[in-house]
């Protein structure tokens, strides 16, 4: 049998790359005020330049799916980080806001091959009593990468400039690109499995077998996925979970804290720094939860998204700046939305057949970034609307007020599809 080592090198060399990927998709959130002094660009135009990222992203998860079920999940890796490494270049020497657009539009496309790969190879490499729990490692160790973007980055931004700060990123790419093509395998070898006397492993040996063997996606594949009511629960509780974290952490957090809240540059790293670090503890603990206790799967969801609600109208709703405490609950209360919006992932594997399981991941994928990206680019233009060149708290508060339209929908849509999942699938367990 391939060793857990072996499992476990592949697996930690693909999360490394989901890190670096994090990395390029949130180090413009952080930043922000360095391209406003930079291009001199509003704050329509910076949250265009952000949601491009995420529109490129979003309307190639299903075509990425097709091409995972073709390729395979070490190719679109190496792929995504060396078309990541280009866009920061392009963004590190462009002499125009033209150009920082176009380089956006790479890594978001570069970003858009890599979870879903990433997520693609954990039932290859392992038993699927562990899926659940690995899927939520890879999602919770990815926003380390968050954590490079909020402080290593910040501070190599303010000692060496924009330039030598996205040069250093884009050769982060290109080191994972090598080491995703040197260690990464889609599958475990035929010849290396091998079934202990016992034959407790069998199982495992047919499975693995039939992830290498996974029929290629069939046509009408994408009109199956949308009329399967499991697979649109599951799409909602990913957009539900994501948007506001995505909202913080990509955007608009740093400038809310810096600019909105009167704290300092310092402060406002840490703060989202306390969002990763909430994130990466609450993955394993939703996947055990989620493991153990399948039907906990929607009312997590929904649960997590009023504790959300709640955060979001502690910060938007005060006509002063909160206690630094506030600001920390609600960082956190928003990154666990992360890890919840993950489980979304495991309910459609679940109803999902193989054949269209690379489609059904990519839909699922897309709910979290739709409902960001609109929800950034209304916060961008009610900021210069009511703030104009000054972006001050107040402005910040009628932004923010309309993060209270995607959450309705959010909730709408995991209260309303619940009972269609469980009718079209009666043993889904959500």
């Amino acid at each position: 049998m391939t060793s857990d080592r072996r499992a476990l090198s592949v697996w930690g060399v693909a999360v490394v790359a989901y890190v670096v990927a994090v990395m390029n998709r949130s180090s413009f959130g952080v930043a922000t005020l360095e391209v406003t002094d930079l291009f001199g660009v509003s704050s329509a135009l910076l949250a265009t330049m952000a949601v491009s990222q995420l529109v490129v992203y979003a309307l190639l998860q299903v075509p990425v799916g097709v091409l995972l079920d073709r390729y395979g999940p070490r190719a679109l890796v190496a792929t995504g980080a060396g078309v990541m490494a280009l866009g920061q270049a392009v963004l590190a020497l462009a002499p125009s806001a033209g150009l920082v657009l176009a380089g956006r539009v790479l890594v978001g496309a570069g970003d858009a091959l890599t979870f879903v790969s990433v997520v693609r190879l954990v039932p290859a490499w392992f038993a699927v009593h562990r899926v659940p729990l690995m899927t939520q490692l890879t999602g919770s160790l990815g926003q380390v990468g968050q954590v490079l973007s909020a402080v290593p980055l910040v501070a190599l931004l303010h000692a060496q400039g924009w330039r030598a700060t996205f040069l250093s990123v884009a050769a982060a790419g290109v080191v994972a690109c090598v080491a995703v093509l040197a260690v990464v395998r889609d599958a475990p070898a035929p010849s290396a499995e091998v079934v202990d006397r016992g034959g407790r492993r069998a199982g495992l040996l047919k499975r693995r077998r039939a992830a290498r063997t996974t029929p290629p996606r069939q046509p009408g594949a994408l009109r199956a996925v949308l009329r399967d009511p499991g697979a649109r629960l599951a799409f909602w509780m990913h957009f539900s979970g994501q948007f506001s974290n995505h909202v913080v952490v990509l955007l608009w957090g740093y400038a809310f804290f810096v600019e909105g809240q009167g704290r300092t540059p310092g402060e406002a790293s840490a703060l989202l720094t306390v969002n990763v670090v909430a994130a990466v503890v609450a993955g394993p603990l939703v996947g055990l939860l989620v493991g153990r206790h399948p039907r906990s799967r929607t009312p997590l969801a929904v649960g997590t998204l009023v504790a959300v609600g709640v955060a979001w109208l502690a910060v938007a709703v005060p006509s002063g700046p909160v206690p630094l405490v506030v600001l920390v609950v609600f960082v956190v209360v928003v990154a666990v939305g992360g890890p919840t919006s993950l489980v979304a992932f495991d309910v459609a594997r679940s109803c999902t057949p193989p054949e269209r399981l690379g489609t059904a991941t990519g839909f699922v994928n897309t709910g979290g970034f739709v409902g960001a990206l609109a929800t950034m680019l209304v916060v961008g233009v009610v900021l210069d609307r009511v703030g104009g060149e000054t972006r001050d708290l107040d402005a910040f508060r009628a932004a923010f007020a309309w993060v209270a339209l995607p959450w309705v929908v959010g909730m709408l849509g995991m209260l309303l599809g619940r009972r269609p999942a469980r009718r079209a699938h009666p043993g889904l367990a959500v």
